[in-house]
């Protein structure tokens, strides 16, 4: 299979250097499509054998998959100013927040579309990838798509699109959310006295641990929680405050804000 990428950035780096490792291409059958031609050079070095090429480049584009990387704002500048034409059995797939399956079929006038929302964690073979197809799509063509959003972690195939931005607000989004918490509380060890690095330890461990927990525990997200706060004691105390400021409250207002958000971005 020989596979370019559109909008060469972390996600789409991300990709390409998935598919290298699990030797699910060539190098020499990687096409990454730049803007900025003073990115070739490093490139270049990162993806030596690999085609690097910027936009203005391209007249005709020989791969049987094109993945779409831009960011979403910039889809249809880029979607009007593409230079070369689509081949009939040529598929596409969309790694772009918000923007639907029929706009990318209308603005490529191109009907093999299928739209997937990864995240961060694809960066070490770890995400979780949400994905769905345009009809007309075969179910081999389906399998080889999940053959490689599989090498980024896992993926989920989601019949009804308009999940997509529920999926792109929860776990696309989502790693920022943990990020945002866990910098919250290397903050207040630092406030309590413990030396920065030591706070680092203390939370990021903590948080390996229970993700362990709750993966091999029978016991629920409530009874786990129960375990740790004993009637009267620290935790308790932190978590009342949480309650007091209805914190789950407002992280689930968030995350309804950011599938808001993914639905704006398809104009």
């Amino acid at each position: 299979m020989k596979i370019a990428i559109l909008g060469a950035g972390n996600m789409g780096l991300s990709f390409s250097k998935s598919f290298l490792k699990y030797e699910l291409i060539r190098r020499q059958d990687l096409h990454l499509i730049i803007r900025n031609p003073s990115k070739i050079s490093k490139l270049s070095e990162e993806f030596p054998g690999s085609k690097i090429s910027t936009f203005e480049e391209i007249k005709e584009l020989d791969a049987d998959l094109i993945i779409i990387a831009v960011k979403p704002q910039d889809f249809q500048n880029v979607a009007e100013n593409i230079s070369f034409s689509l081949k009939e059995n040529q598929m596409i797939l969309s790694i772009m927040a918000g923007i639907k399956i029929q706009k990318i079929q209308k603005l490529l006038n191109h009907p093999l579309v299928v739209r997937a929302m990864p995240n961060s964690p694809t960066l070490l073979g770890m995400g979780i990838t949400g994905y769905t197809s345009a009809d007309g799509i075969s179910f081999s063509q389906i399998i080889n798509i999940e053959r490689l959003l599989n090498s980024t972690g896992r993926s989920v195939y989601l019949e009804d699109e308009d999940l997509l931005d529920g999926v792109t607000a929860l776990s696309g989004s989502g790693p920022a959310y943990f990020y945002y918490i866990i910098d919250a509380m290397i903050k207040a060890g630092i406030e309590m006295g413990i030396e920065e690095n030591l706070s680092k330890l203390f939370v990021k461990q903590t948080m390996l641990g229970a993700y362990h927990l709750i993966n091999n525990s029978d016991k629920n997200l409530e009874e786990l929680i129960s375990d740790v706060a004993s009637k009267g004691g620290t935790t308790e105390a932190a978590l009342k405050t949480f309650e007091d400021s209805h914190f789950k409250e407002i992280l689930k207002n968030g995350i309804l804000n950011a599938e808001k958000r993914a639905k704006e971005l398809n104009g």
